[in-house]
């Protein structure tokens, strides 16, 4: 079964809903589902804690300091009743005053700091607990990152892992901090928690599992935390199971990896845990360890339970611009610290702060039915005995006459390549040289320096990387696509698509300008731009590139890219040859909802839901087209997108048809790696020039 034929593949598995199908329809049913979840959270994610929680033994002040405004840092050590009466330290700041004070929690990781003074500056009690990642050191706060290792050694029966003891440390210090013993008086019902990357992964961790915290922020915490697996891994070059540090999660999760949907809960498993209370989710446009994408399809779904317990304006997904960590020397800056802070004074009825500064903004938040209302019935006619050509075009929709400009500089600037890490797998012989073309376009042409003969050119056409766009993040083997094949002489054209990278936006307004085009449509358009640069010279550069062999141009495109590449290929003639890695899978069997629906690349397939027969156009038609010249088509058997015997049937008939296919299936995963690099680079110099036509 395909992608799109049924809710594990295509779609979250439903909070509202247990794993025997049954709906969620009342609290006590909801009281269950959470057990459930909670289970299989711990189950697959971050392992069982300790079967009982241990009382206070005794508490230590270790340091006492009055600063000058009258606040007070304190530094306390914990005994709890372990069988070997473990302790732990934690700082406590407590502003001027008796309190009781609301109190913020955070892992005492110098950028977090940050967070920590604004708060104490906000009247917040602040607690600074033992939870600094293991990778990391803080040399005013010794021993910070290994204290988990203690107390994993007194409950060896216990499977949890470093991320879930350190949120589980956070709450013992909150045994302390509420108990007659402590030395500050806390609000119980205005405890918040904060985190970065990591650290936003252990605040939500610790949240869930704690309902005495009343508020979470997280700030870009990623996979498996705001980004579920299923719509991050390999085909959108995020991160997958195989690439957490080892003492994160549990060894077991990586078994997942290329098989991200057969696990029964996934990262919005957290905001049922979490609800009703306040969580905030604050990431950015390009985050390289957060794709926007899936980041929001785990808001959506954490939203049902939200709005289940009357609850919806206690969750939010909150966009900024640029990348993980924000620009300038403080890694987060003032006015994020100051937007996070907002919303917890939010949550406590604290400040001036109102719940509109909050709205609800979502990137990928296409609905086909108001698309639907907005359509011509005439221009949705299709004849299905017209040409290949006719119905091909019909999928992409009516192209504008014209093309508004784009207001944004001429070339990509340094600031922006930076921030997409375009160099940062650059080989020594490689050179980069921004380039503009067709509509706007703007994008990088990658070449080996000193080459002096004329250079066949690589249109690179990336996957479903909303995040990076067309440069690979998580997965880099040695070096990128791009790069490797610069090193090999080729002259590499990379760009942005539409609703991707630098061009996000693009797409969350596209159809709103172009009701009757489609992405898909666009992303062709811009794809034959980058054909007419190379073959034409139509484009330009902004320092000298070398001379471009116009008759050897080749489309490599993986995942989304090879859906444009082969829509290109089959309008575009001037093009040598087409290599396709996964991607596409036959639409008629029901399959296509992801390109209508999920991703809103083809609108115009959503006519023909549940009649997906009647099709007017299926891959095997295009490929009759792309196949007048030479083509590449992997399709590895386990691709959890695509059905490997209706790929492979399709193929059988086509190569009754045509001998240019090259088609491999090879017993792997959907991938675009070091081996698929060499699968291309082997098939494509094997490749005549293309002749006119």
């Amino acid at each position: 079964m395909a992608e799109g034929q049924s809710n594990p593949r295509m779609d979250l598995p439903p909070l509202i809903e247990f794993l025997d199908g049954r709906s969620v329809r009342t609290p006590g049913d909801w009281k269950e589902r959470r057990a459930q979840i909670r289970s299989l959270l711990t189950q697959n994610f971050i392992g069982s804690f300790p079967s009982e929680t241990p009382q206070i033994a005794g508490a230590e002040i270790v340091s006492d300091e009055i600063r000058e405004d009258g606040s007070r840092r304190r530094r306390i050590r914990v005994t709890l009743t372990t069988r070997g009466r473990a302790s732990f330290e934690m700082a406590i700041w407590a502003p001027k005053g008796e309190g009781p004070f609301p109190l913020l929690l955070t892992a005492p990781k110098d950028y977090q700091l940050l967070w920590a003074e604004d708060a104490l500056a906000r009247g917040y009690a602040v607690c600074l607990f033992p939870g600094v990642d293991s990778h990391h050191r803080e040399k005013n706060y010794p021993g910070y990152e290994k204290v988990w290792e203690t107390f994993r050694h007194e409950y060896p029966k216990a499977s949890w892992t470093e991320i879930s003891a350190k949120g589980w440390l956070a709450s013992r210090c909150l045994d302390y901090l509420l108990s007659e013993e402590s030395v500050v008086r806390i609000e119980s019902k205005h405890i918040a928690i904060i985190g970065f990357s990591r650290y936003g992964k252990q605040a939500m961790i610790a949240a869930a599992f704690d309902t005495r915290i009343a508020c979470v922020v997280a700030r870009s915490p990623g996979s498996p935390a705001s980004s579920p697996y299923r719509f991050t891994s390999r085909n959108s070059f995020a991160e997958a199971p195989a690439d957490f540090p080892g003492q994160w999660f549990l060894p077991s999760l990586r078994e997942f990896h290329g098989r991200e949907h057969e696990l029964p809960i996934d990262a919005h498993g957290w905001y049922a845990l979490i609800a009703p209370r306040r969580c905030l989710i604050h990431t950015a446009h390009n985050d390289g360890s957060e794709p926007t994408f899936a980041a929001e399809k785990a808001y959506l779904e954490g939203r049902t339970i939200y709005r289940f317990l009357e609850a919806e304006q206690n969750l939010r997904i909150d966009y900024r611009a640029g990348g993980h960590g924000s620009v300038g020397p403080e890694r987060i800056s003032a006015a994020d610290r100051k937007r996070n802070l907002d919303w917890i004074d939010l949550s406590f009825g604290r400040g001036s702060v109102r719940p509109e500064e909050f709205p609800e903004k979502l990137l990928h938040d296409f609905n086909w039915e108001r698309w639907r209302d907005r359509q011509d019935d005439a221009s949705l006619r299709v004849d299905q005995s017209a040409a290949v050509l006719d119905r091909l075009n019909w999928v992409l929709g009516e192209t504008p006459k014209l093309l508004p400009e784009i207001d944004q500089p001429k070339f990509l600037t340094k600031e922006e390549s930076a921030l997409m890490t375009h160099d940062r797998w650059m080989p020594p012989d490689v050179r980069r040289v921004p380039i503009r073309f067709g509509d706007g376009v703007r994008g990088n042409l990658y070449f080996k320096a000193g080459i002096t003969v004329p250079a066949p050119v690589v249109v690179w056409l990336h996957p479903y990387s909303y995040h990076s766009g067309y440069n690979e993040g998580y997965g880099v083997q040695g070096t990128t696509v791009y790069h490797r094949l610069a090193q090999e002489g080729y002259a590499v054209i990379a760009y942005d698509q539409c609703g991707f990278g630098l061009r996000l936006t693009e797409g969350t307004t596209f159809y709103d300008r172009h009701p009757r085009w489609s992405r898909l449509g666009r992303m062709v358009w811009d794809a034959r731009a980058a054909v007419r640069f190379a073959v034409e010279g139509r484009g330009v550069a902004q320092s000298a590139i070398p001379q471009l062999d116009p008759d050897r141009v080749f489309l490599l495109g993986y995942s989304a890219g090879a859906l444009t590449a082969m829509y290109t290929a089959a309008l575009e003639s001037r093009v040598a040859g087409t290599a396709c890695f996964s991607g596409w899978t036959p639409m008629r069997l029901g399959t296509n909802q992801r390109l209508w629906k999920l991703h809103a690349l083809a609108p115009r397939l959503g006519l023909y839901h549940g009649r997906e027969s009647e099709l007017p156009l299926d891959y095997e038609d295009i490929f009759q087209l792309v196949a007048r010249r030479p083509c590449l088509l992997v399709t590895p058997k386990r691709d959890r997108f695509a059905d490997p015997d209706a790929i492979a049937e399709t193929i059988r008939r086509l190569r009754g048809e045509r001998n240019t296919i090259t088609w491999s299936a090879p017993d792997d995963i959907n991938r675009f790696q070091a081996d698929q690099h060499k699968i291309f680079l082997d098939w494509v110099r094997a490749v005549p020039a293309a002749s006119t036509e």
